[in-house]
């Protein structure tokens, strides 16, 4: 259990590359059940919010696209 706000990062495999990102435990916890929701496994909804942040705000950083992507979908 990690304190709350704390970041967690987890390391995956993401259209093809090896990449990690860090983001705080509730904002994972959303994101999976986002995930869930979609019948999608939780790599597969990064690469897309990945590829929508390229054509969108290629400046933006990962964490922040998804965070943003969670607030935008919350379930």
């Amino acid at each position: 259990m990690t304190a709350k706000g704390a970041l967690l990062k987890r390391s995956m495999r993401i259209a093809g590359h090896r990449t990690s990102l860090a983001l705080e435990q509730e904002f994972w916890s959303a994101l999976e059940r986002i995930a869930r929701a979609r019948s999608q496994t939780l790599p597969v909804l990064i690469a897309s919010i990945d590829d929508g942040r390229a054509k969108d705000a290629p400046d933006a950083s990962l964490a922040s696209a998804v965070r943003v992507f969670v607030l935008e979908n919350r379930v």
